[in-house]
């Protein structure tokens, strides 16, 4: 019996170490605090992660690389081998693309393919919120996954010729083992965010100085 209890107070302190470390990756106490489009979405969630970058290109060189995500179009931008080694059959682009440049309100953003693990439409969220130039929000239609949630981009000006990047989750549990199944997925997730945070730098960077 105490052999269980402490082995379950050792993963639970395990846990809460790897969520300090995963959780709200590369922003300020302020930044997390601070007031997004598309939370008014989710209210109280039971889950909420902000991760950001700050990348060396102005806002408007960083947004096209935003509107054409999705796994049929530009891709999450994030590590190409570890998606196509569980079958995602992702290729992000290196380019902006002129035909994936129109994006609104109840277009989709497909992640999963059809398919993938079963699921005959695979995942793709639909577009709940565009602010052009600013901001992306996509949220699941009811009943397309066990919970309720929102998933949002936000490009942010700082000065002329450099911007910060946010990608923030927030999610409502309707069951209790679903917020423990969240942070357990959570550094999974994180790496996979992190990975894409990272691939729009490089590219904006790279575009901005060959123009």
């Amino acid at each position: 019996m105490w052999k269980g209890v402490v082995g379950s107070v050792v993963a639970g302190a395990g846990l809460y170490a790897a969520r300090r470390f995963y959780r709200n990756w590369g922003t300020s106490k302020e930044e997390c605090e601070t007031p997004l489009p598309g939370d008014e979405l989710v209210g109280r969630p039971a889950v909420q992660t902000t991760e950001g970058i700050w990348i060396d290109a102005p806002a408007s060189a960083v947004w096209p690389w935003l509107v054409q995500m999705g796994q049929d179009r530009g891709g999450l931008y994030s590590y190409e081998s570890l998606e196509n080694l569980v079958g995602l059959t992702y290729c992000n682009a290196d380019r902006i693309h002129p035909e994936w440049q129109q994006l609104a309100v109840g277009d989709v953003i497909r992640l999963v393919p059809r398919g993938w693990m079963g699921l005959r439409d695979g995942l793709a969220l639909p577009v709940a919120q565009i602010v052009d130039g600013q901001s992306i929000v996509l949220r699941p239609e009811p009943g397309q996954l066990p919970w309720d949630g929102v998933w949002s981009f936000h490009v942010m000006p700082r000065w002329e010729d450099r911007c910060r990047l946010l990608v923030r989750s927030r999610t409502r549990m309707r069951l209790p083992g679903e917020v423990l199944g969240a942070e357990l997925s959570g550094p999974v997730v994180s790496l996979m965010t992190r990975g894409m945070l990272l691939g729009i730098k490089r590219r904006a960077e790279q575009a901005w100085r060959a123009a």
